[in-house]
């Protein structure tokens, strides 16, 4: 036991840097000792962390993740509330939050949901490919609503495509553009930047947040900001 404990310090270490450990004082020996007797909270610190992590790396690239892949938005594309949401067509989770930014959406005529194609999930790169494809048709927010409700499942494309009305001639020569390319790496590295693990990931303004968190945390952080 005393093995494992000794381990997660040192990961809660390597989260903050050599530094941050110095200054900070988990360093000392009482600190150490405090954790070592109390390793639960171990977790919360290291969480702690990671999140302080992901806002200092915001900063260097807030304006870049705030501007949306052209067509790649949902709500009011001119608004001035913004939320920017990292997702995948087969993760379950991201379909469960469609209902809650659907709701945010039709709360506020002045938000901004900015989509993110992370495909993460094996088989995902064609559906986040052709959801880019619907982007330059301008039927975004129709292919990205069709496309969950079919459960996101590639065999549904046809089915999708279909649905929505994109040029079947146009749309597979849009998918494998060099744009959708950039567009798709462009997001890994944003996400590898902010520390995401997996989807949904959220963006509230200046404020990241990961997992299916819901519609209640979601409309919070969006007043909070507001309200600063």
């Amino acid at each position: 036991m005393r093995y494992i404990v000794m381990a997660l310090i040192g990961l809660v270490a390597g989260f903050a840097g050599a530094a941050l450990w110095s200054v900070s004082g988990l360093g000392d020996a009482r600190t150490r000792t405090y954790l070592v007797e109390n390793p639960e909270i171990l977790p919360e610190v290291a969480q702690a962390l990671q999140q302080r992590e992901a806002q200092a790396a915001l900063a260097s690239i807030r304006d870049e993740v705030t501007t949306p892949f052209p067509g790649a938005v949902l709500g009011n594309p001119n608004g001035t509330k913004t939320l920017v949401k990292f997702t995948d067509y087969a993760c379950g989770y991201c379909r469960a939050s469609v209902p809650d930014v659907e709701r945010l959406i039709a709360e506020d005529p002045d938000l901004k949901v900015v989509i993110r194609e992370w495909p993460i999930f094996e088989g995902s790169e064609i559906t986040a490919r052709m959801a880019l494809a619907a982007a330059r048709q301008g039927k975004y927010d129709q292919f990205h609503k069709a496309m969950f409700a079919a459960g996101g499942r590639e065999e549904a494309l046809d089915q999708v495509i279909g649905q929505t009305g994109l040029d079947e001639d146009m749309t597979p020569g849009l998918a494998r553009s060099d744009a959708v390319t950039q567009e798709l790496a462009r997001n890994m590295e944003m996400a590898r930047t902010l520390g995401f693990t997996g989807t949904p990931s959220w963006i509230v303004n200046g404020r990241v947040i990961q997992g299916a968190v819901g519609y209640d945390a979601l409309k919070d952080a969006l007043d909070a900001d507001t309200a600063g």
